[in-house]
């Protein structure tokens, strides 16, 4: 994957991109090329891997559209899921149930389904599983059909993760896989060895953000530049 440093890219101007009509819950307009890049390929491809710098709207684009696919009822289900590395790839000392140890950890997912659906139908999305938080961890002999899997911080999965969560795919279901290569906490990132090994294969895409597609703040993407030297 090649390395992130002068945040500069080659490219036409964003407006010239054609996207459907129709992209998630709400009309999202991207708001530079390689957000309308994105899009296009989580909509064609069956796993889409967004991976790159932080405040670049990965995950946004990402909840908003699995938001559109529920709510126009073309997916009967959404599975968040990212690796617990912060919590020492452990849930058992932490009190409280399964989804709620987990859930501070999906609360990025849980501002735009909120922000899209409302705060009552995402909560009753949760109580009936049609959306369905599952820790990396627990995700071993399941197979996922009918659903959108949005795997979120997964420059923290090792290899062998990586490749447990790719074997879910089962039919008519759609991953969507992001991370920040340079926030790994691991030394060995799956996300990275993902990348290099099934890019070519059809039916899956990388699409790869630079610094210079920052759109979360002015000063966020100056801190971030800055840490590049």
């Amino acid at each position: 994957m090649e390395k992130n440093t002068s945040g500069k890219r080659s490219r036409k101007q964003y407006s010239e991109i054609e996207n459907p009509v129709e992209y998630g819950y709400v009309d999202v307009k991207p708001l530079n090329y390689i957000q309308g890049q994105y899009m296009d390929a989580i909509q064609r491809n069956s796993i889409t891997f967004g991976v790159g710098s932080a405040g670049t709207g990965k995950t946004y684009i990402a909840a908003n559209y699995a938001a559109g696919e529920l709510f126009h009822r073309r997916a009967k289900k959404i599975i968040l899921t990212r690796p617990n590395v912060e919590m020492g790839r452990g849930l058992g000392f932490i009190p409280g149930s399964i989804e709620e140890k987990y859930a501070p950890y999906l609360e990025p997912f849980a501002d735009v389904f909120i922000k899209f659906l409302g705060k009552g139908f995402y909560e009753y999305c949760l109580r009936t599983k049609v959306i369905d938080p599952k820790p990396l961890g627990y995700l071993r002999g399941k197979s996922f059909e009918d659903a959108i899997v949005l795997c979120d911080e997964m420059q923290n999965c090792s290899v062998l993760e990586i490749k447990t969560l790719l074997s879910r795919i089962g039919k008519n279901c759609k991953m969507i896989i992001s991370g920040d290569p340079d926030q790994a906490d691991i030394r060995d990132s799956g996300l990275i060895d993902a990348t290099k090994r099934l890019g070519n294969i059809p039916g899956i895409e990388v699409v790869t953000f630079l610094d210079s597609d920052i759109v979360r703040s002015k000063l966020c993407k100056q801190i971030i530049m800055a840490y590049r030297n």
